[in-house]
């Protein structure tokens, strides 16, 4: 029992002790924090109390730089200021100087006028005692003294105006023959009049017999698809085509030329290479067009405008190829307007599309002047152009230089000895003629004029007309042809009714 009692007590000791050891370990642990704690504090507010001086000193410094910032723009704006005021006060002083003149202006204009009206007055009471004096009113006066200078000077004005009028006339008539003189020097082309027949030599007599083939059928063959007569007779290696129209004179001689030199002649081959040729004139066409425009130095036209120009290789006027004629007009223009300090390009261009009209003027109602003003219109060609190659056979008054250097030219193109064969020119008109008036009948499907108009040659479709219809059809064109053309002797109506059968061996 004692033993169990000393274990008692000195487990009531050891709590003891330990509480005891304990608290004084936490309160020495709590003054060592707190000593710690007191020291960061100190730390922290000496850190804070330096940042505060510092950011002082640092507003105090922005402050000052701000005061003396403000203390120049202070100054500059009290400068722009003063500046402003001196500037206004010469503004006010100018304007009631310029108010002033404004008034002595007006009173000056005022003056003048009050001065004007009386000398009117003036003129007028001494005009109205003249009148009443002499009897005679101001035109009357003035009517009388013209008319007696007039009559005591006569004679010395007349020879005066006459003498001017010479003297000037001999003058400009001596610069235009100096100029076209020029002109027409400096661009002596040489002239072929287009006629109505082309020579197609043969290698060998032999072949006329082939061309003519069997019962004639080759011959008729191309007769009818180029629409030109082939006249076969006793000359030597030759024969002739025979169309007023070039084109077709051409395609014709270009198709015997290839049969000839292929040697297969038939009916088949004949209209393979007809086709083959009207193709590579179309081809020269436009290669003729670009020829042209080159030659006289022309850029800028459009493609189809080209190919136009080109067409006129194939038209003729008056026997004188169309083409030939623009280019050289083209030509002579350029010169002219060289000369006379005009615009040659301008001149050049008009010179060249002054007879465009032409290439169309057959399909197309109107002149050819205004079928090519319309034409270039399409084209977006310049007015100026325009204006200047519509008056060039004097329809209209030429208004500009231009114009009358485009008809001077036109003219000087034309005139040349061998240029123009007038009768060729009517000659073709009545094979056009012909052509168009058998053309108008609804039945024809080709026709062309042959043996220099003694003939025309119809081509009806057979699915169409029959033959007792085509006999009717054939005395009405040779009944409207004696009424509404003047033709020498007869004109012989030949209508073909062609039929045709084609099948295929497989």
């Amino acid at each position: 029992m004692s033993t169990t009692l000393v274990f008692v007590v000195a487990l009531v000791l050891g709590i003891v002790s330990y509480h005891f050891v304990s608290n004084y370990i936490l309160k020495s642990k709590e003054k060592r924090s707190k000593s710690k704690a007191d020291k960061l504090v100190s730390d922290a507010n000496l850190k804070a109390k330096d940042i505060i001086l510092e950011a002082k000193d640092k507003a105090v410094k922005a402050l000052s730089e701000i005061k003396k910032e403000e203390e120049i723009r202070r100054s500059q704006l009290n400068k722009t200021e003063e500046r402003l005021s001196r500037m206004e006060g010469q503004v006010e002083k100018k304007e009631k100087q310029t108010n002033k003149r404004k008034k002595d202006i007006e009173e000056k204009i005022k003056q003048v006028k009050e001065i004007k009206e009386k000398l009117s007055q003036i003129r007028k009471s001494q005009i109205a005692k003249l009148e009443k004096i002499a009897k005679l009113n101001q035109e009357q006066a003035k009517k009388l003294m013209l008319d007696l200078i007039e009559e005591e000077n006569k004679e010395m004005i007349l020879k005066k105006i006459q003498k001017i009028e010479e003297k000037n006339k001999e003058k400009l008539e001596k610069k235009a023959v100096n100029l076209m003189t020029m002109a027409m020097q400096r661009y002596a082309s040489s002239h072929v009049s287009d006629t109505t027949t082309t020579t197609v030599n043969l290698p060998d007599d032999e072949l006329k017999g082939r061309i003519i083939g069997r019962e004639g059928r080759n011959i008729n063959s191309i007769e009818r698809l180029t629409g030109a007569e082939i006249i076969v007779d006793d000359t030597p290696e030759a024969i002739i085509v025979s169309a007023f129209d070039p084109v077709r004179r051409e395609v014709a001689k270009l198709t015997l030329q290839k049969l000839i030199q292929d040697g297969r002649i038939h009916p088949a081959k004949i209209e393979e290479t007809v086709n083959s040729v009207k193709r590579e004139i179309a081809k020269k066409v436009k290669e003729a067009g670009e020829a042209a425009v080159y030659d006289v130095g022309i850029t800028g036209l459009d493609e189809k405008l080209v190919q136009l120009i080109g067409r006129l290789r194939f038209r003729t006027s008056y026997g004188q190829n169309v083409l030939i004629h623009a280019i050289e007009v083209a030509h002579l223009s350029g010169m002219l307007a060289q000369e006379l300090g005009l615009d040659p390009t301008l001149c050049k261009k008009a010179g060249l599309l002054h007879d465009i009209g032409k290439v169309v003027d057959h399909e197309v109602e109107g002149t050819h002047i205004d079928i090519g003003i319309n034409i270039l219109k399409k084209f977006n060609i310049s007015e100026e152009v325009i204006e200047a190659m519509k008056h060039h056979h004097d329809d209209l008054p030429c208004e500009k230089p231009e114009a009358a250097v485009i008809a001077a030219a036109d003219a000087i193109s034309a005139s040349r000895p061998g240029a123009r064969k007038d009768t060729l020119e009517n000659y073709l008109k009545r094979l056009k003629e012909l052509e168009d008036l058998a053309g108008n009948f609804e039945e024809v499907e080709k026709c062309y004029a042959i043996q220099a108009g003694r003939e025309i040659r119809i081509f009806v479709n057979p699915e169409v007309i029959d033959d007792l219809k085509a006999n009717k059809l054939a005395r009405k064109i040779a009944e409207k042809i004696e009424d509404e053309l003047k033709y020498p002797g007869e004109v012989k109506v030949n209508l073909i009714r062609e039929t045709r059968s084609i099948e295929y061996a497989r």
